[in-house]
């Protein structure tokens, strides 16, 4: 819609002419019960708001996205609805000194998870609701000014069905069949927030006695749909909450300033959580209906941690703008791993950043749409685009090597100062380097403008002089940048040195820490030391860069990878190793051959699980084409052997099963996973619950073994809205051409399935076995996609052209065809550009792999 996309420029002259008092938003959502709604479905919204201009006379606008506008009120006076409502902006002229607006008009409940979603849960006909505003999705809710800097006081009231409870910001209470809220604190539009139906709500309370001797009380609550219950371990919420508030407690010194902590747990989201003040939405994956592993627990705290983090990173001071979005995320990212590591049970939540959040900061650090940590957001599509693995890993891997820099008394100080300094306001870089600078005694300048200003990885890499006596007489380290990012950066790093023990473990006998800065830099303090067998650069993972090896060093990883004892180590090494793979140094069988030999001795399970997606993923995009199913199948093999050899009942047995069905392409093991769902074949301490049930039914379906009734059936066994999602997925990924074609046309010509639907189709149809039968959709893909940009929300247009960007057609055709595209696409929108320019570079990086892989082969 035209004025839908919001400028940086448009937002500074409002900012600079307005100032917010106070909003009062009033919905009426008893409409999302019952037959016969209006299409859209509608709710009624009624907006007032008070705010000051400090330019009188002059004229603005107000932010409202809806299907309608019933009337409008400037200070007294009537608007035409019509003349001054545009679809997404009400103007606003002759503005006094106060002014006072009242907007009433008819709001569309959402499907796409972005405004008021509206979800019916098939198991039980209840719908629920809630909201998802992040950046700019509250004007679908209610008329406002969508821009972070211009911050106020909310109150709401809620209307609804009389069985239901309502949840905002603040506390409400039910009175005379109206929820209302107690007033926020000034906050940004985007995180206010309302949560409505018959959810299951649990309770709880946190307790803390402050430095004054006032005791500090915060409500807590969780909730999830009433289907959902039987599975909710609410009590692990609460203890990784309380332990999260006792942390930042201890190093912000600063309460806790939102009241209440509620958590909801809602249906089809499309992110992983979002930081409202006082009522944090997660999505309800986070609730686990089958047996999961300890990573998928870490991961719920680490995601549970980092939005308290954003409590005060983000809620209580806000970025002036999206461009320092990194102001919030990043340092939520941080936070999270730095208190689940200093709070919880998850003590190694470090060596999961390294290997996981890392490797997400990698490649899109090596995008050609790769930006500085504080980029240049000019409008609201470069803001959605913009979380991304810059903003939040590669920014957390920037702020612990800050940590490292400046020291952690110092940078935890720094953030006292600046919540105290900045307390429901907004700021800039400037703001956070100024406080650092005083506390660390540093100059931040030039740090900020070397890790925060460019963009791009370095790649550190050992070199090693050896003296007559085969000690070390000059170990350095060499740096080195991207020809498109040539900015070489200061590292605080520890440099290990490896060799095996009598016993045949590969152990750090030596260390050293020191500044690398420039092409090449000596590491004095190793100098004498005995030859080491592995140079391992960043030991302890202190900085953010590209780990290379030395020739000695990558022969003993080939040899001696699963001798590695410390787990951060071996986590670094594998990292290293992938990052070779993707930048086609290292032959993707290679990879393969060392997950084959190694994984199975990984004690860390998060590992291992990455090691399984990293071995699928170079067997489907790296591997040379002629090469992949004999290299399919010794994955298969490999993951069928250490299935059976697990500990029964254990983390690591559940994570090769699930391995397993991914690599099942031949009769046997087709047939092996089809006894287990049958039960006339088990493994001692395999529980195929229905989670892994689903699992197994994917590769079955997209190999044609289990056809439309047998997924029927299952979702008779699953009746519930998990289950359906599972078997839309699978009833897209049967290898029928008709198949394709149908869930094409649902995704690309409707508007039917909500996002979590469009999402499990499109998962379903892109099947890496199928290229042959996708082959048809690549041409159509270039045909339709400025279409769906312009058609849909800007949710559903990012999951359409990048989940049915054609990668599976890996040829340089594809690649021509791209590049055609983008040609005679010079004037699309940006961030459409962006999704296409990333797809393209993935795509060109999978054939100079493939293109290793066979040379490694034939060379």
């Amino acid at each position: 819609m035209p004025g839908e996309n919001l400028s940086r420029d448009e937002a500074r002259e409002r900012a600079a002419l307005l100032s917010v008092e106070g909003y009062e938003v009033s919905l009426d959502v008893r409409s999302a019960v019952g037959e016969g709604q209006d299409e859209p479905r509608t709710f009624r919204s009624v907006t007032t708001i008070r705010f000051r201009c400090n330019e009188p006379g002059a004229s603005s606008f107000a932010d409202l996205i809806a299907p309608s506008v019933t009337a409008v009120t400037l200070n007294g006076k009537d608007l035409d609805p019509g003349e001054v409502f545009d679809g997404t902006r009400i103007a606003l002229d002759d503005l006094a000194a106060e002014n006072e607006l009242v907007v009433d008009a008819r709001c569309a409940y959402s499907r796409t998870g972005e405004g008021l979603h509206r979800f019916v849960d098939p198991e039980d006909g209840e719908v629920y609701l809630y909201t998802q505003y992040e950046p700019a999705d509250s004007r679908r809710v209610f008329a406002n000014f969508e821009q972070p800097d211009l911050k106020a006081p909310f109150r709401f009231e809620v209307r609804a069905p009389e069985e239901w409870t309502v949840w905002s910001n603040g506390a409400g209470e039910l009175s005379d069949g109206v929820w209302r809220f107690a007033e926020t604190k000034p906050i940004s539009t985007y995180i206010t927030c309302v949560v409505a139906g018959p959810y299951h709500y649990v309770t709880d309370a946190y307790e803390r006695t402050l430095p004054d001797g006032t005791t500090l009380e915060i409500p807590l609550g969780a909730m999830c749909r009433k289907g959902l219950a039987p599975h909710f371990d609410a009590d692990d919420v609460f203890l990784v909450t309380k332990q999260g508030l006792d942390f930042f407690h201890d190093h912000f010194d600063y309460p806790y300033p939102f009241g209440k902590y509620d958590q909801a747990f809602v249906p089809e989201y499309n992110l992983g959580a979002m930081e409202n003040p006082g009522l944090v939405t997660f999505r309800e994956e986070y609730i686990f209906r089958g047996k999961v592993t300890q990573t998928s627990y870490e991961a719920r705290a680490n995601v549970i941690l980092h939005e308290m983090a954003h409590m005060w990173f983000g809620d209580l001071v806000t970025m002036v703008w999206w461009d320092d979005l990194w102001l919030k995320e990043s340092f939520a990212d941080f936070m999270g791993t730095f208190a689940n590591v200093g709070a919880t049970r998850f003590t190694d939540a470090w060596i999961t950043f390294a290997n996981r959040r890392k490797a997400w900061a990698y490649r899109a650090d090596q995008l050609p749409s790769t930006h500085p940590v504080t980029a240049d957001i000019r409008d609201l599509q470069d803001a959605k685009l913009n979380f991304d693995g810059i903003t939040y890993a590669k920014g957390a891997s920037v702020l612990k090597q800050l940590v490292a820099y400046v020291g952690q008394d110092a940078f935890l100080e720094g953030a006292r100062r600046y919540f105290k300094r900045n307390a429901y306001g907004n700021t800039r870089l400037g703001d956070l380097l100024s406080v650092l600078a005083e506390t660390s005694g540093r100059d931040m300048t030039a740090w900020s403008r070397k890790w925060l200003q460019t963009a791009g990885v370095n790649s550190l890499t050992p070199q090693v002089l050896l003296d007559g006596d085969g000690r070390v007489a000059e170990l350095s380290v060499l740096q080195e940048a991207a020809p498109s990012h040539p900015e070489l950066r200061p590292h605080r790093v520890a440099v290990g040195l490896y060799r095996r023990t009598a016993e045949g473990a590969l152990e750090r006998y030596a260390r050293a820490e020191t500044d690398v800065d420039g092409p090449r830099t000596v590491v004095d303090g190793l100098a004498g030391a005995e030859a080491p067998e592995l140079v391992l650069v960043n030991d302890d993972d202190l900085t953010y860069c590209k780990i290379r090896f030395d020739a000695t060093s990558l022969a003993t990883l080939r040899d001696h990878l699963g001798d590695l004892t410390d787990p951060l180590a071996r986590a670094l090494c594998w990292s290293a190793l992938w990052n070779l793979t993707r930048d086609a140094l290292l032959p993707a069988r290679d990879f393969v051959g060392l997950v084959l030999r190694f994984a199975s001795r990984e004690s860390d399970i998060g590992v291992l699980q990455m090691l399984h997606t990293w071995a699928q993923s170079a067997l489907v995009h790296y591997v040379a084409p002629e090469a992949r199913e004999a290299a399919g199948r010794l994955l298969a093999e490999g993951a069928l052997r250490q299935l059976r050899q697990a500990e029964p009942g254990s983390e690591h047995q559940l994570a090769w099963a699930r391995f397993f069905a991914s690599t099942a392409a031949d009769e046997a093991d087709l047939g092996l996973l089809g006894e287990l769902l049958s039960g006339t074949v088990t493994i001692d301490g395999l529980d195929v619950d229905q989670e892994l049930r689903w699992a197994f039914l994917e590769p079955l379906a997209s190999h044609g073994v289990a056809d439309d009734s047998v997924l029927a059936a299952e979702l008779s066994r699953d009746d519930t809205a998990s289950g359906k999602r599972h078997q839309v997925r699978c009833l897209a990924a049967r290898p029928s051409a008709a198949v394709k074609a149908q869930a094409w046309a649902q995704v690309v010509e409707s508007q039917a399935l909500s996002n979590a639907l469009v999402e499990a189709t499109i998962a379903g149809f892109a099947q890496p076995s199928q290229r042959d039968l996708l082959a048809p959709y690549g041409e159509k893909y270039f045909e339709v996609i400025a279409r769906i940009w312009e058609d849909r929300s800007i949710q559903i247009g990012m999951d359409v052209v990048r989940g049915l960007y054609p990668s599976f057609q890996d040829r340089p055709g594809t690649l021509e065809a791209t590049d055609a595209w983008l040609t005679e696409h010079a004037e699309a929108p940006p961030a459409l550009r962006r999704l296409v320019l990333e797809a393209r570079d993935d795509l060109a990086r999978a054939l100079r792999g493939q293109e290793c892989d066979a040379g490694a082969v034939t060379g």
